[in-house]
């Protein structure tokens, strides 16, 4: 019998039971692909990371994710809870300024946020951003999301965007309609799908001040109803709004995100967008907590 390690990590909260949950399991260098997915599937977590050995000169690690229904490029929240479990359990705070991993998207540096020596968090750098443009009728979307029409932000558009895998960036007006929101899953799904779109990602700027940016994202394509706390969607979401022009070129910005609160599992995000030869770098940065390990026996 043949036993893995496996911990439950919340990511983007420093108390348990917030954020988003996360499957790591920090020696996966001797499991098939398959057994990778059946663990991610028995775990049931919107995603499992799973670290394996690089041969990338300059990386450290190499990381698979998988959701319960496939493998996917990237995830942000397991990359922080990877990390906050690297940093403390296996003292990498001790031995390097940061951690790389090779991933399916390409390399991705964490850092580690100290404070008297102790870790307060990680910040993690996607890749280079990208958006594009997408067909879709406003009224449809905002119907297949269980919003009205008139709840769509007009001053922002509709666009998909990436730092890792594409998600369908939706503008809305308050986080009253966020809040209210009904997507239907199926259908939702299936659009996902026949555009190759990971995540479906509703914000708003109506935060009451707690925030400046509040979200809401839905993954039904890949076998998440709804993710939490989405490290890489509100990082792609940070891409866009500098590239569209809503964060200014010549200065870096900073962002604090919230989500997870419609479903009883609140969460925050930094972001730091710094501009480099009219690109942005893109920091997403956030604390974990582990709340379970243990053993998973493959008979």
């Amino acid at each position: 019998m043949k036993q893995v390690q496996v911990y439950h990590i919340d990511a983007f909260t420093d108390v348990s039971f917030g954020g988003n949950p996360a499957g790591v399991i920090p020696n996966a260098e001797n499991l098939k692909v398959e057994e990778m997915q059946k663990i991610a599937n028995e775990l049931n977590l919107p995603e499992s990371a799973f670290l394996l050995p690089s041969s990338h000169p300059n990386a450290d690690f190499k990381v698979r994710y998988f959701t319960p229904l496939e493998e996917i490029n990237f995830c942000g929240h397991a990359t922080v809870g990877l990390s906050w479990l690297l940093g403390t359990k296996y003292n990498w705070l001790d031995k390097a300024e940061q951690v790389v991993f090779e991933t399916n998207a390409g390399l991705i540096p964490v850092k580690w946020i100290k404070e008297n020596n102790q870790l307060i968090g990680v910040s993690m750098t996607q890749i280079k951003p990208k958006v594009k443009e997408i067909e879709i009728d406003k009224g449809s979307i905002a119907q297949l999301l269980g919003i009205q029409a008139s709840d769509l932000d007009e001053r922002h558009p509709i666009k998909l965007s990436n730092t890792g895998n594409w998600h369908l960036l939706v503008p809305v007006k308050s986080r009253e309609a966020i809040d209210h929101a009904e997507p239907q899953l199926k259908k939702l799904g299936s659009l996902n799908r026949e555009h190759n779109i990971s995540t479906t990602h509703l914000f708003t700027f109506d935060t009451d001040g707690e925030f400046d940016i509040y979200t809401r994202d839905f993954a039904p394509g890949i076998g998440i109803d709804e993710d939490p706390v989405t490290g890489a969607a509100n990082g792609a979401l940070a891409g866009y709004l500098f590239l569209e022009g809503f964060l200014p070129k010549n200065q870096t910005s900073q962002l604090k995100i919230g989500q997870g609160h419609a479903i009883g599992r609140p969460g925050t995000l930094y972001i730091t967008i710094t501009p480099k030869n009219n690109e942005p770098i893109i920091e997403v940065a956030g604390s974990a907590v582990i709340t379970i390990e243990g053993k998973i026996n493959l008979l």
